[in-house]
């Protein structure tokens, strides 16, 4: 792999060109001391400063006398020890608020690849949906698998020459509040040639798929060919697509091929060979079909993009693991048919 490859996937790269068929966004670069800042874990955890009075818990309720009890009274012994003094950015605090207005009052923020997934749990709604500076300042802040898009995006390049990348963006994507996760969906591109399509979602069986399966197929694909496949520089990559009620195809993210990606409902290997055998069946296509084949160890609270299952990882050995597993479960259930 690549530095220019996974440059790419950077949504301030690529959504400047598929912004006509992908979700609504405003991109904002982040000021150097914020950066700082998300990779601060020296001090307490402290958020901004808000301008605009913005508070990342607004359902929360203050007790006046519980807060009194963190009052340090004159003479005492830790009066020599000032707590430091929480940040402030004005500047990008506004530019975030106007940005959130324009996009209908709610938005999920992600850095220049990846969200801040594994930190949903802290917000007041579970799940990435903000609506102030200060609730996206929580969510970042909280995060650790964002520590990939600061400090480790190049580490699967054979041509690295920096950890990190020259600027890094804060994006945020319309909030959608009615998205069904069965209808994404991950592809594959190698040489340029769409080889594989995955449910996205592979922890969940959703009968309604396997109806659906041969019309998505055609759709994805055509898709690809109109919109991707002349368009997007690199010869292998992934892409992640949205397939909305009335049969559009929005593009969701890119992801290099291989490395941190995963394959979700295939192997890297596998797809490797449907590049050469690729023929008139067309895409292989592969979605939940049954109980038994859902793979519930891929719904962690790491993002899906950034879990380590190259060879000999933990992960790697997981899924080897389960694989087995789920064929053997695929024996037993013909033998006793």
């Amino acid at each position: 792999m690549k530095e220019d490859e996974v440059n790419r996937c950077q949504i301030q790269e690529w959504y400047p060109k598929f912004k006509s068929v992908s979700i609504k966004t405003r991109i904002h670069e982040l000021p150097e001391p914020f950066v700082q800042y998300l990779l601060d874990d020296s001090g307490p955890f402290l958020l901004p400063v808000s301008i605009t009075n913005e508070d990342a818990f607004p359902n929360r309720i203050h007790n006046p006398e519980e807060e009194d009890d963190y009052q340090i009274s004159e003479g005492s012994d830790d009066e020599a020890e000032q707590p430091p003094l929480p940040p402030s950015f004005p500047e990008l605090e506004l530019q975030v608020k106007e940005s959130i207005e324009s996009l209908g009052g709610s938005v999920f923020p992600k850095l220049n690849w990846s969200a801040p997934k594994d930190s949903a749990w802290i917000s007041t709604t579970g799940t990435l949906k903000c609506s102030s500076f200060s609730e996206i300042a929580l969510l970042l802040r909280s995060s650790d698998s964002l520590v990939h898009d600061l400090c480790h995006a190049y580490d699967s390049c054979h041509d690295k020459t920096s950890s990190r990348p020259k600027s890094f963006v804060l994006a945020l994507r319309k909030w959608y509040q009615f998205l069904k996760p069965e209808m994404e969906f991950r592809c594959f591109v190698r040489n340029q040639n769409l080889v594989g399509i995955s449910q996205r979602e592979v922890t969940t069986f959703y009968p309604a798929l396997l109806e659906k399966k041969d019309s998505l197929r055609v759709l994805i694909e055509d898709f690809f060919v109109e919109n991707l496949m002349s368009r997007f520089e690199s010869e292998n990559y992934t892409f992640d697509v949205y397939v909305t009620e009335d049969d559009r195809v929005k593009v969701v993210d890119f992801n290099p091929w291989g490395a941190f990606t995963l394959p979700l409902m295939f192997t890297w290997e596998e797809l490797d060979q449907n590049c050469s055998e690729l023929g008139d069946d067309g895409v292989d296509f592969r979605i939940v079909e049954g109980q038994c084949a859902v793979r519930p160890g891929l719904k962690t609270a790491v993002p899906y993009d950034y879990l380590d299952t190259s060879p000999g990882s933990g992960w790697d050995q997981f899924m080897r693991n389960a694989d087995e597993e789920l064929q053997q479960q695929t024996r037993n259930a013909q033998a006793g048919a």
